[in-house]
Parts: C-alpha cells; structure tokens; sequence
C-alpha cells in the first residue's frame, strides 16, 4: 500500500537484494541501475539496492540477471538461537501477511549456535508463529513446496539478515519451456552471456542450441520483452503491502513495449542441432515464447556448419556478417573428452572457413576444449554455471581468415600413420581385432593407443614432475584430436584414460557402474573386454603370443591358470584341447568375466573349473597335479584379502617351490610377470631341482617390439626332463 502526506503519495525508500549466479554481479548492478534503483552494491552473488516499491516490482519484471528479489525485513547482530528468535519476533509480521497465508523459511548460514539450517528455519517460524498467536490472530500454516509466502534468512559475520522473497519461482524462469536438453542453460546465464558478447541486434546463430535458450532470450531483448510477462505468479500475490494498482500499470506498460517491439523487431536468428529430438524442443520453446517466427531452427551438425547468411548478390559486395554465440557441451567425465575435442575442432574449422568477419562468443568449463578451436580471445570473462566455474571468450574471425591446413601434432600423426599402415596389414593377417597402435613412440607424446577393432583407447601415461602440467595436458588433447584425424576414428568410440606409468599391472579400478563390453577376437577366440569401465580392459594385449602358444601347448594337457584375470588363457589353452582347466583368482569380478569369456567360446562343462581364492594361499594348500600352469602374478600385492603382501622378485623362488609340488613329471609351467628388471634366481631354481628358459623374445608380439621390457616370460620344467 502507498503512504499519503495531505491526499500526496510519500516517497518510501524500501531496501532490496537481488541474488544473482556469481560472475553475473556487474552486469545486475548496472541492469538495476538502469530501472532506477539507488545506493546500489554488489556483493558476492548478488546485489544490494534502495528505491521505492516501483523498484522492486520493476527488477521481478525485467531483470535478465537476477535470481530472486528480496525485501530486507530486518538485520541484526546473533550470537545464539535466542538472539534469532528474538530478532525474527520483532518484526511485525502480521503487516505482511495474515493468519490464513501459508508460509515456508528458507535458512541459510551456521554458527556455533546455529549448526544446522533446519534449526534455523524452525526457530524463526517459531518467532512468527508465536507472535500471531500471541495477539489473537489466526496462525500461519507452513507449506515447504508452494507457499504464499517465503521467507528466506542468511546468518553470516555474527549478523542474521531476514527478507520477504517478491520472486516466487526463481526469476530465471521465464515460463517458455516445454522441454529440455541434457544439459539445459539457465535463461539468465543464457542473457549474461549475449550481454557480454557485445550483442546489438545483428544476426545470430547458436550452432549446438539445445532447447534454443540463448536463441529466445536474445529475442526477448530484441522485441524489448520483459523476461518476466508471462509469469503468471509472483512471491508479493499474498503480500499484504501488495499495491495491484502500482504493479497492474507497470504490467500494462511492459505489455504495450512488447507489443510495439515485437510488430518492429526484424532481428536474424539461427538454430542448429544435430540432435532433432532437442529442436523440435527449441521449437516447441520458441513457440510458447512467442518468438518462433523470428528464429530459424535446422537440424545440422557441428561438423558440417554452414554460414546461414545469403552469399552477396554481386560480385564485389561485402557478404553480410553476424554474431555466433554457443555453449557448446564440455563433460564432466574424462571419458567424454575425444568425442567433445572433434566437436571443437570442427567448430573453430567451420568459424575460420565460412564465417570470416563475424563475432564469436564461446562459454565451457573447460580451458583446454577451448583452446581446440584454434581461435585467439580478444576478451575473457569468468562466469558460473551452478557451482561450474566457466570461461566465456569473445572471438573475432578475421575477414581474410581460413581454415587451418597445418595438422594439429604433426610429429605424432606422421609416427601414428606410419604404425597404422603397417600394424593394419599384420593384425588382419593375423587374426587379430585388438593391437596397440601407438606406445609413447615420441617422449613428448607420453600415452599408448590401443585398437579395439573400430574403437581406440587412450591411456596417458604420467608426466615428468618438470613438465608443467598445461602444458602435459594440451599434448594429450593434441595427441587424441590428431588419432581421432589420422584413424578416421568416430570421436565417440575413442576412450581416454589417464594413468601412471607402474611396474606390473595395476591393481583393477573401477571407473563407472555400467556395463560396456564387447566381443573382439584373438587367433580364432572370442573373448569380451569392457573399454569404458574400468582403468584396464580385461584382456592385457602384450601376452597375445604366450595365450597362443598356451592354446598350441594345451592338448590333452590338465591346464592350471593362476592369478587367471578375466581367464582369457583359459580360453586358449580350452580351445587348444586342454583336457580340464582351473582357473584360480582372488576376485569374484574376474572370476564371473572368465566364465562368461568361456561360455562364449562354448567352453562349458564340470571340466572346466573356478576358484576364488588369494591364490599365494591356495598354491600352499593344494594337492592336485597339472600338465601345463601358467602363472602371470601382479609385480606387487598388498590387498586387504591376502594374508600377506607379495613381491615378485623377493617372493618367485617361494612361489616356483609350491608350484613344483602342483607339476607333474614331465609338465611345463609358463612363468610371466611385468617387473622391470626382473632377475631370475636360476640358482635358487637349480637347488629346487627347477631350469628355467628365458622365451621373453619369443612371446614379444609385433605391436609390443619397441618396448623391451613390456614383459618377462620363462619356460620352467622339473629338472630332471630337461636335456
């Protein structure tokens, strides 16, 4: 309600906060400023600011930026809970609101005495509710999802601020959607990010446009549109200090704007989407707007991005130019990374390419995604995404600009090329699917590449303390755009992994709960790896010879596979016409990927055996003979389910004695393992009436022939057989 001084309306300055996304501060402040607001502050996350009622109702109706605007009821100084419910009783509710309102608190903040929000929220419902019971009125009831009234409260530096939200749903709602995206942008992240690219009306395109929200709210300042007129319901509806009068005419004035621009708005906009199931939603979003007659949505990818603006009509005519702004998908998982630098590369080729002389403004959470466009940055700001911190750069494509011919790692592509061509050619004589392509062949590009039949698996290796990490990071992304080029790989069949350099296999690491396997095939077996969840693929590919040569060995042979992983030995030495197999492993995961992998060979049967054991245990408590054993332990073991912690080279001569027990007279055992520099103690053999042959040569396959030390692999026998 308004103040009157003899039948005169009173100016009442009322203080407001208006909480926004950080990084979006400046751009609220000058925005309020703007609507007339006074004594205007910024502060983290939001800005503080004065002005009568008008004000208020104005920043719900048209601020692009905010989040929410508030009225500040009351600030003090609180120490414990009773300063809180002292503080919040005092304020004369019942002026703002009656009994038969419903009301929620929103708390935030702790302190000593405050450690919990719920606390708080409850003790300053408390404070209301007492007040209005106290003087004889109606109490309020709560409802925490639709209330008629929120209340919000933040404790911090030893001060409680209360206010009365005038938003209702947050303002970044605009009331348009039908639907969205995976990944949908907020509609005032959407605005601050077409206000700081300099926007001024020219022609526009989103090439990746989702649910076409930078589209629509670029609309919506180009037809002068309060972002706020089809709402249908505000926090102040109930507020008894409403003035309908006021907020009717500020309603009706922001209608005739809209109508007036709307008939004048003769702006250019452009969607496009690879994805047709997002832009019959963008369409559907345009059309409840009322903007979709002034955007033009086409289903395209990134990849084959065309400039939509007409060629000029005679020769010589300068070709028309515009504004492309985008935020393109950045991932939160590493895995998503080769997929997302081919989108970026071919985004920063299509820009230099066809759309010289146009601003480009890009928003990513990530640094290095950006830096695939191959585009220098003319500004850069700092903006959030969620609790997402973002980077949104402006770009200018130079009139005289082309794409780029140079190839990005140019080193490494010739190298991965020339690997390609003549490891292609073997594995398919061979018959084999899976092969490493590439294992840090150049010291600067420190990763090995694996082919999983039409996929790739990326694995980098850790870099030296002294090369800075950027700098370690940006060759790794180099290294797979260039794969990805060189290959003809789909993006997403390519998988990035990140791990240390380490003697012996790595401890097995589970990086998701989904199941991703597939079939590939190895000299006539068929077995499954799984590339997406876990650190290693189930199937180590440097032992592709010794599996074969197990397979050749294995007729008629009683087959013992220790330390058996997913059992891919088992398959050769079952299909190689092993009479029984055993395979033993510490972990019910491999175990379960062994069976599958024989099943899948139709290696089925009471002869074919498996045991879930710490295999160091079982060896010393078994008593069955075997033919032919092979043995591939971890360089290091220390797993909480072993009695005792394992080292390959302390520990083998232990680990021979108890497997000459398990040998039979005239039986070979396959010894293998990955430490660097391993010593075989021949004499300890010897005293243990072992001999040992070293076919670590013989077992190296053609794709593993740089790296001498990849593996060990020994042939052992009884003594006594061997001439």
């Amino acid at each position: 309600m308004r103040a009157y001084f003899y039948g005169f309306p009173v100016s009442v300055m009322k203080e407001f906060f208006a909480t926004c996304p950080k990084g979006l501060e400046n751009l609220l402040a000058v925005e309020l400023t703007n609507l007339g607001a006074e004594q205007v502050r910024e502060t983290v996350a939001g800005v503080h600011f004065k002005g009568e009622l008008a004000i208020g109702y104005k920043a719900c109706l048209w601020s692009r930026f905010a989040s929410r605007i508030v009225l500040v009821l009351s600030e003090f100084q609180m120490n414990d809970d009773l300063d809180l419910y002292l503080g919040a009783h005092t304020i004369p509710w019942e002026e703002h609101f009656s009994g038969t309102a419903t009301i929620a608190v929103d708390f935030t903040g702790t302190n000593p005495a405050i450690r919990n929000t719920q606390y708080g929220a409850l003790k300053i419902k408390d404070a209301i509710v007492d007040r209005f019971t106290k003087r004889g009125h109606v109490r309020p009831d709560v409802d925490k999802k639709s209330p008629d009234i929120r209340i919000m409260a933040h404790l911090g530096k030893g001060k409680a601020n209360i206010t009365l939200d005038l938003s209702g749903p947050a303002l970044h709602q605009r009331f348009y959607r039908q639907g969205t995206g995976e990944a949908p942008l907020k509609e005032n992240l959407a605005a601050a990010m077409i206000a700081r690219s300099g926007w001024a009306g020219e022609p526009m395109m989103d090439p990746m446009c989702g649910s076409g929200t930078l589209l629509i709210e670029a609309a919506f300042i180009a037809a002068d549109m309060a972002p706020a007129l089809r709402r249908e319901r505000f926090g102040f509806d109930r507020w008894l200090q409403h003035d309908s009068e006021l907020w009717q005419s500020l309603m009706m004035e922001a209608q005739v704007r809209a109508k007036r621009g709307m008939q004048r708005c003769e702006v250019k906009l452009f969607g496009c989407d690879a994805d047709t199931r997002v832009l019959m939603k963008a369409r559907d979003n345009a059309k409840a707007a009322g903007v979709a007659h002034l955007i033009t949505f086409k289903q395209a990818d990134v990849t084959a991005l065309e400039n939509p603006l007409p060629m000029p009509a005679a020769d010589g005519e300068a070709r028309q130019v515009g504004m492309l702004i985008s935020n393109p998908p950045y991932g939160e998982r590493l895995g998503e990374f080769p997929a997302l630098l081919e989108v970026h590369q071919a985004l920063g080729d299509a820009l230099r390419r066809s759309f010289q002389g146009w601003k480009v403004t890009i928003l990513s959470a990530s640094p290095e995604l950006l830096s695939c466009l191959r585009l220098r940055a003319d500004k850069q700001y700092r903006l959030f995404n969620g609790a997402l911190e973002c980077q949104l750069r402006n770009y200018q494509i130079a009139l005289d600009s082309v794409a780029s011919q140079k190839e990005v790692a140019q080193d490494f592509a010739n190298r991965l090329r020339k690997n390609l061509k003549t490891l292609e050619k073997w594995a398919s004589k061979e018959g084999i699917d899976c092969y490493r392509l590439y294992d840090a062949d150049l010291p600067e590009y420190n990763a090995a590449i694996d082919r999983y039949r039409d996929y790739l698996v990326v694995q980098e290796y850790a870099a030296p303390k002294d090369i800075p990490a950027q700098k370690t990071r940006q060759r790794l992304l180099d290294m797979v755009q260039a794969a990805i080029k060189v290959t003809g790989m789909d993006g997403e069949k390519v998988i990035l992994k990140v791990r240390e350099r380490q003697e012996g296999k790595q401890q097995y690491q589970k990086l998701s709960e989904e199941q991703h396997r597939m079939e590939v095939q190895e000299y006539g077996a068929r077995l499954w790896v799984n590339l997406y969840d876990y650190l290693d693929t189930g199937l180590f590919l440097d032992h592709r010879q010794t599996r074969r040569m197990l397979g050749q060995m294995a007729r008629g042979k009683r087959f013992l596979n220790l330390f058996a992983y997913t059992g891919s030995a088992t398959v050769h030495a079952g299909l190689g016409g092993a009479s029984e197999t055993t395979t033993v492993d510490m972990s019910h995961t491999y175990l379960n990927w062994a069976q599958d992998n024989m099943r899948l060979n139709s290696l089925v049967g009471r002869q074919h055996k498996f045991v879930q054991a710490d295999c160091l245990k079982w060896l010393s408590e078994a008593e069955d003979q075997y033919d032919l054993i092979f043995i591939d332990p971890p360089t290091f073991s220390n797993s909480k389910r072993m009695d005792e912690s394992f080292d390959v080279q302390r520990d083998h001569l232990l680990l021979m004695q108890h497997l000459k027990r398990l040998l039979a007279a005239d039986g070979t055992l396959v010894f293998s393992n990955n430490k660097r520099h391993f010593k075989m103690d021949l004499a300890g053999l010897e005293a243990a009436g072992l001999k040992a042959q070293n076919i670590t040569g013989k077992t190296r396959p053609k794709d593993f022939e740089r790296n001498q030390h990849i593996h060990n692999c020994w042939i052992i026998t009884h003594a006594e057989t061997q001439g």
